[in-house]
C-alpha cells in the first residue's frame, strides 16, 4: 500500500469510526463485488449466441463453432440458444452447472455515446439518464450509506468515481502491495504524534488496515511457495480478494483493463480467449478464498457496453451498445440465461450495429440489491432515483 492510499484508507476509516453511525439495515453479512470489464468485452464472443445462423454470417472469421463433444474449441452449451466460451470450460462452466451463475444478454445503459469514459463514467455514478450529473456521487458509496457495518474498499490504484461521494473509502492497489515502507516503530511513533488530535483513530484505523492486508498478501504468497504455481494477473489478484473479502471487507470493487478488442481479437484463441482465461480462473480463484462466505457473496461482472456484432476488417469488433452481465455466487439461482431477450439476428440489431439493450443496468442492481441487503424502496431511491427495480429472480 502507497503511503498516499496508507493516509487516505486512515482517514477514511477513522471517520467511519469516529462518526460511530448505527443504522438499521438487514444482511449485513452478505458481501458484494462488482467486477469492472474496462475496454467494452466482446459479450458476443463470450456468451455465445450459437443458436443464431446470423452469428455465422456477421462473424466469418471471429465466429466459435457450435457446440461439439469431439471438437475441444467448440463453444460450450448452456442452453438451446446460448453457449459460453471454451477458456471458460474449467472455471465459469462449473459454477453454471453448479446453478451459482447466471448471465444477462441485452443489459447495459441507454447512453449511447460509445465513449468508453462516458459510458463507464455513466454506470460508475447510476444517476438517471437525462439529469445534471454529480461527478462527486458513485452508485457504490450511495449503497455503502444504506448498510449496517458495512465494510468498502476499492480493488483499485485510485479512487474510482464509483465510490465516490458519503464518507470515505480506502483503496487498495492490490496488484502492488509489497512490504510496508513504514515500520512498526515508525507508526508507532506517528500515532503518538496524533495521540491528542481529532486524527487519532483515523491514523491508528489506517494502519490497521495497511497491517492486515500486508499479513494477508503475505500469507498467500508463502502458500504459493510451497510447490505451488504461482498465480498471475487478474488471479493472483482475485484470489487476495477474496481473502480481505472473506476477513475484513464486505463491499468491494475491482477493474479490469484490456478488454478494448478492435484488431485479431481471436476466436477460441488468441487475445480475447486468454484475456478470459486469466478473469475465469481469478473469479473461480476468489470464490474458492473466500470459502464458506461463498454462500452469501454475490459477484457481478459488468462493462461499459458491448461491442459490434459484425465483425470489422482487422477481425475485430467495435464499439457497440448491450452488453452481457454475469451473476456469479453461492446463493444465486443461476445455471441459466435470465432476464428479457430477443433473437440475435439482423432485425433485432440496435440501429443495425450492436445488441439492444433489454434490461437497464440500474434496475438489474437494484433488484439485486433489494434481494441481497433487504433493502426498502426508500433505500433503493437513495442509490439508484428513478428506477423500478427489476426482479429476474437472481437470488
Amino acid at each position: 500500500m502507497h503511503r498516499r492510499d496508507l493516509l487516505r484508507a486512515a482517514l477514511a476509516l477513522g471517520t467511519a469510526t469516529v462518526a460511530g453511525r448505527v443504522w438499521a439495515a438487514p444482511r449485513a453479512d452478505a458481501r458484494l463485488l462488482v467486477v469492472f470489464l474496462r475496454g467494452a468485452y466482446d459479450a458476443a464472443g463470450v456468451v455465445i449466441p450459437t443458436g443464431s445462423d446470423f452469428y455465422y454470417r456477421a462473424r466469418p472469421t471471429l465466429a466459435l463453432a457450435r457446440p461439439s463433444a469431439a471438437d475441444p474449441a467448440a463453444a460450450l452449451p448452456l442452453d438451446a440458444e446460448w453457449s459460453l466460451h471454451p477458456a471458460l470450460r474449467d472455471t465459469i462452466l462449473p459454477l453454471f452447472a453448479r446453478g451459482q451463475a447466471a448471465f444477462v444478454p441485452f443489459a447495459g445503459t441507454d447512453d449511447v455515446t460509445r465513449s468508453h469514459f462516458e459510458t463507464q463514467d455513466t454506470i460508475e455514478m447510476g444517476q438517471a439518464a437525462g439529469a445534471a450529473r454529480d461527478y462527486t456521487s458513485g452508485f457504490m458509496a450511495r449503497l455503502a450509506a444504506e448498510l449496517t457495518r458495512a465494510r468498502p474498499v476499492a480493488f483499485a490504484e485510485q479512487m474510482p468515481l464509483i465510490f465516490r461521494g458519503g464518507e470515505p473509502v480506502p483503496n487498495v492497489a492490490i496488484h502492488q502491495v509489497g512490504k510496508p515502507g513504514i515500520d512498526e516503530r515508525q507508526a508507532r511513533l506517528i500515532a503518538s504524534m496524533y495521540r491528542e488530535s481529532p486524527l487519532a483513530g483515523a491514523i491508528e484505523e489506517g494502519f490497521r488496515v495497511r497491517d492486515a492486508v500486508y499479513q494477508t498478501v503475505s500469507e498467500h504468497a508463502m502458500q504459493a511457495d510451497r510447490g505451488a504455481v504461482s498465480p498471475k494477473g487478474f488471479e493472483r489478484a482475485a484470489r487476495r480478494i477474496g481473502r480481505l473479502m472473506r476477513d475484513q471487507f464486505t463491499l468491494g470493487f475491482v477493474d479490469v483493463g484490456g478488454w478494448d478488442t478492435h484488431v485479431n481479437q481471436g476466436g477460441a484463441s488468441g487475445y480475447l480467449a486468454d484475456r478470459l482465461g486469466e478473469l475465469g480462473r481469478g473469479l473461480a480463484g476468489f470464490a474458492q478464498e473466500i470459502g464458506p462466505g461463498w454462500a452469501d457473496t454475490v459477484v457481478v461482472v459488468l462493462s461499459e457496453f458491448g461491442r459490434t456484432f459484425r465483425e470489422n476488417g482487422n477481425r475485430g469488433t467495435d464499439h457497440g451498445h448491450g452488453s452481457v452481465y454475469w451473476v456469479l455466487g453461492g446463493a444465486v439461482r443461476g445455471g441459466r440465461i435470465a432476464g428479457p431477450q430477443v433473437p440475435a439476428d439482423e432485425a433485432h440489431l440496435f440501429q443495425n450495429r450492436d445488441y439492444p439493450v433489454l434490461t437497464d443496468y440500474r434496475a438489474l442492481l437494484a433488484g439485486l440489491l433489494a434481494r441481497l441487503y433487504g433493502l426498502d424502496q426508500a433505500a433503493l431511491r437513495r442509490v439508484f432515483a428513478g428506477v423500478a427495480p427489476a426482479d429476474l429472480g437472481l437470488l
